[in-house]
């Protein structure tokens, strides 16, 4: 017999479409949504108040928020920077002048420069 014959008894998966992609996915580590505490919360309400008094000045933040994952449980914080467009109070979003939209209940943290 062959090597090649013989190394292709010992691989059964490999013949399985998208098993090494499955592993990879279940190994793909994400974070967990971690709740705020009270005090975090009101600071953060104390934060927004002010962004929406300023927002027709188009202020410069940085954001902290929870990104969901799509095909998993979890997701990852991400950190972003830019100007604020403005505040929809119907979608909920911050949305900056780049276009971006971040959901006003994922935000963890905002500091405004």
């Amino acid at each position: 017999m062959s090597m090649m014959a013989r190394a292709a008894q010992f691989a059964p998966f490999a013949a399985v479409a998208g098993h090494d992609a499955a592993i990879r996915e279940e190994g793909r580590v994400t974070d967990e949504w971690a709740d705020i505490g009270e005090s975090e919360s009101k600071e953060l309400d104390n934060k927004m108040a002010l962004l929406i008094t300023r927002q027709t000045e188009n202020p410069m933040v940085t954001i902290e928020y929870f990104l969901p994952d799509s095909r998993k449980s979890g997701g990852t914080y991400q950190t972003i920077a830019g100007n604020v467009r403005r505040i929809d109070d119907y979608e909920r979003v911050v949305e900056l002048t780049d276009g971006r939209k971040i959901p006003v209940a994922m935000i963890k943290d905002i500091e405004i420069h």
